[in-house]
Formats: C-alpha cells, sequence, structure tokens
C-alpha cells in the first residue's frame, strides 16, 4: 500500500523518463541512419573504382564510375546527389607497371527529420576506394 506523500510520484517519474527515453531512441535511429548511409558510399565507392579500373581509358574509366557509383546508392536506397570523382592518373602510366584508380563518393546525408539539440540537419558522408589496373593490360590515357 501506497502512503499519501507518494500518490502520483510514478507519474512524475515517467513524466521526467519519458522524454530522456523519446531521445535516446532518436539518436539510436540517428547513428543507425548515419551507419547505414556510411555502408552504402564505401559500396558505392568500391564499386566505383572496381569499374573504373577495368575500362580501357580515362573517359572510359569516369563514365564508369559514376554510373556504377549511382547505381550503388540506389541500389542501397540512398537518395542523395553523391560528389563522384575519379582519380586517372595510373591510365598514363607505362603498360607493365603498377597503377591504381582511386574512386572518391562523397553525399550529403538528410538527418532533418531527427529533431534533437545538437543533431544536425544533415552530414557530409566521404568514402574513397583504389582498385589496381591491370599492369599488363593495354591502356589508353
Amino acid at each position: 500500500m501506497t502512503t499519501e506523500p507518494e500518490r502520483g510520484s510514478m507519474a512524475l517519474e515517467a513524466a521526467i523518463i519519458a522524454p530522456a527515453l523519446a531521445a535516446l531512441l532518436l539518436m539510436i535511429i540517428g547513428l543507425g541512419r548515419i551507419t547505414l548511409a556510411n555502408g552504402a558510399i564505401d559500396a558505392a565507392a568500391r564499386d566505383a573504382a572496381r569499374q573504373a579500373s577495368i575500362a580501357r581509358d580515362s573517359a572510359g574509366a569516369r563514365s564508369a564510375a559514376l554510373a556504377s557509383a549511382h547505381a550503388a546508392l540506389a541500389r542501397e536506397g540512398l537518395s542523395c546527389s553523391p560528389s563522384v570523382t575519379v582519380d586517372t592518373a595510373g591510365f598514363s602510366a607505362p603498360v607493365g607497371t603498377r597503377a591504381d584508380v582511386v574512386a572518391h563518393v562523397s553525399c550529403q546525408v538528410d538527418l532533418s527529420d531527427i529533431t534533437l539539440p545538437g543533431v544536425p540537419g544533415s552530414k557530409r558522408l566521404t568514402s574513397s576506394f583504389t582498385s589496381p589496373i591491370d599492369p599488363f593490360r593495354a591502356r589508353k590515357e
């Protein structure tokens, strides 16, 4: 049995704890979304570098990398306008020497629907991946 001074303390405790639990839940959702988006951007950079490394020339490498990054982000369900840059300097290396292609993918992830103090409205995520070019395959700059 509760005594008279304790009456209503349960409601007061719930009123204090409920907002903290809601804020914690929103923080977990935000961190989960950032983690999933980061994985999608990593996959897009990996796919872009791989597609660029099997192209025959630097123009084809850029085109293949861009198309591959967009397809990977769409496949992962991430809706953003990615910035994709590809370093194709390896295509100018002579045949028989080691050369690489580097793809950089950057994307602004929207977090505006998570309204918590201290949580930004969006976050820019960036990833890079390096893929080797076959040293014995003919290539054009």
